[in-house]
């Protein structure tokens, strides 16, 4: 297998260092790899966060380059704007569809784009987008919507749902494994 780059890129609070774990995790246990990083903006007050979780045979580095990710897996559509350049040629932002209003727009400083993810698809970037906020909070948390992306991402792999159980029931705290089990299904089989 060459290397598989996947950026996870969101706001602080929305859980994409455990989405990077569990993607991490799922990974090893098929044989690869795998190198995770975590890079943090201001993510304790709403800042930008991205994880890197990259496997293979070997992998030498944790960091993806511009134009190296094979998916973006996004928590917020102007996060996908923000890091669209990373994706290479051919691959796909899996994101949801919720808008986040970063600092600047909250204090009027500057407008919400609008169209965000139509301007990318006219550009030719691949988009999976989903109302992953609506699904997260149909399992029992607006906090899953880390989970609801990662059961939209498992669709690229081919790997089987109880081997993405497995992994959830030994990543997520024990309290809230079945309302994660269910986000991920949620996402998994949204159409």
């Amino acid at each position: 297998m060459k290397t598989l780059d996947v950026m996870i890129v969101g706001v602080g609070g929305q859980g994409s260092l455990l989405a990077s774990k569990l993607l991490g995790k799922i990974m090893a246990e098929e044989g690869f790899e795998v190198k995770v990083s975590e890079v943090h903006g201001m993510s304790q007050r709403g800042g930008s966060v991205v994880t890197y979780v990259r496997c293979g045979e070997r992998v030498y580095s944790p960091i993806i380059d511009k134009g190296e990710a094979d998916f973006i897996v996004s928590f917020e559509k102007l996060e996908a704007a923000r890091y669209v350049s990373c994706l290479k040629v051919g691959g796909t932002v899996v994101t949801n569809s919720q808008q986040i209003d970063p600092m600047p727009v909250i204090t009027g400083a500057a407008v919400y784009p609008t169209d965000i993810l139509d301007k990318l698809q006219t550009k030719g970037v691949k988009i999976d987008a989903i109302d992953a906020l609506s699904l997260a909070l149909e399992a029992g948390s607006s906090k899953a919507v880390n989970l609801v992306l990662m059961g939209r991402l498992s669709n690229y792999f081919d790997i089987p749902t109880e081997k993405w159980m497995a992994a959830i029931e030994a990543t997520v705290a024990p309290k809230f494994v079945e309302m994660n089990k269910k986000a991920f299904a949620l996402g998994r089989d949204c159409r």
